[in-house]
């Protein structure tokens, strides 16, 4: 059964490099070829995962179940089992690393905001590592999430940074709770919630603050030829790679630079930078650890029940206005901090 893809690695950087024509990237090029027609099918499946059922309760329930599986450079899912729920370390770094990361992403959603597994009813958390052959992307699959090993020469195994674990399992967090449309704004919405999640993630686990953290995600997959830190900065979006085969990063902090384009679902990996960025400054604000007063806000807003799937960035603004207000009463700096933000990325007045 075909589900729906949400890569890590954004369509506009796999369409540069599988144009490339430099004999020295070969492998890099034929490996974003072959990532970018897997895909093509995400407009047709993603309607599969938009039919999941919503589950917004948020009572803990059961315990952290994992199960990692390794393709063995096959594209076949999920392939062999090499370590359950409590299994010993397997020595393969791609499969202990998932491991890991799932757990992590499990960690914050759990104790941080009471929600038992991304689906808020104790959902397994499976992965699968080592597929394919050099395969540039790491996705959620609508029902586990899946890693290459990258090129070897743009691109390294993507289990390497914990934030792209934890974007992609934050993927399945939306997919059943808000359903967010994969095109235009909601688009934008839905790789955000992954990015800010993702980062707050990383964060806790190395018990950074606010003002510390490098706000990056996907740092630690390119190769050391790549002149970049990230895929994409939640402090300075346009800042994390600028580079003679991957160009400049394309994300724009503010609606002024707003990216209007036909391309990946209407530029949901470009101009997911300006509520990213709105996060960042929100956080910032408040300051300390940001999955607390900041990250708390934003996870109010997806459950209150005022993000429908057609969600614009005026009405998600609001609804984190209206979530800080809830938690933290009428008139509190959260509030102030939360509506500073994004009127500073120009979202709203």
């Amino acid at each position: 059964m075909h589900r729906t893809h949400c890569g890590i690695v954004p369509p506009h950087l796999l369409t540069r490099l599988a144009a490339l024509q430099d004999p020295r990237l070969s492998a890099a090029s034929r490996a974003a070829r072959h990532a970018l027609l897997e895909l093509q099918p995400v407009h047709r499946i993603r309607a599969d995962a938009l039919r999941a059922p919503v589950r917004r309760g948020s009572a803990v329930v059961g315990t952290l179940a994992r199960r990692i599986h390794d393709a063995g450079g096959r594209e076949e899912l999920p392939g062999t089992a090499v370590r359950p729920e409590g299994g010993p370390v397997t020595g393969d770094a791609a499969a202990d690393e998932a491991y890991d990361g799932l757990g992590a992403t499990y960690r914050l959603f759990s104790e941080e905001y009471g929600r038992s597994s991304i689906d808020g009813a104790g959902k397994r958390l499976d992965a699968t590592v080592h597929y394919g052959s050099d395969y540039d992307n790491a996705f959620w699959d609508g029902e586990r999430m899946v890693f290459g090993d990258g090129d070897g020469e743009i691109f390294g195994r993507f289990t390497a940074s914990l934030t792209v674990i934890s974007h992609e399992l934050t993927h399945g967090f939306t997919q059943y709770s808000t359903n967010l449309e994969y095109q235009g704004q909601s688009g934008a919405l839905n790789e955000s919630l992954s990015d800010v999640f993702g980062v707050l993630v990383e964060q806790r686990e190395l018990g950074q603050d606010a003002a510390a953290a490098p706000w990056l995600i996907g740092a630690g997959i390119f190769t050391e030829d790549v002149q970049g830190v990230a895929l994409r900065s939640l402090k300075a979006p346009g800042t994390a790679y600028d580079d003679d085969v991957l160009g400049r990063d394309p994300q724009p902090a503010t609606m002024a630079d707003y990216v209007r384009t036909t391309s990946d679902n209407g530029g949901v990996h470009i101009n997911s930078g300006i509520p990213n960025h709105a996060f960042y400054r929100a956080a910032t604000a408040l300051g300390g650890e940001a999955w607390k007063a900041a990250g708390s806000i934003w996870y109010d807003a997806v459950l209150s029940g005022d993000i429908p799937s057609d969600c614009d960035f005026p009405t998600f603004a609001r609804a984190t206005v209206r979530a800080a207000d809830k938690r933290f009463g009428s008139g509190s700096r959260e509030v102030g901090a939360v509506a500073e933000a994004w009127a500073q990325v120009g979202v709203v007045p």
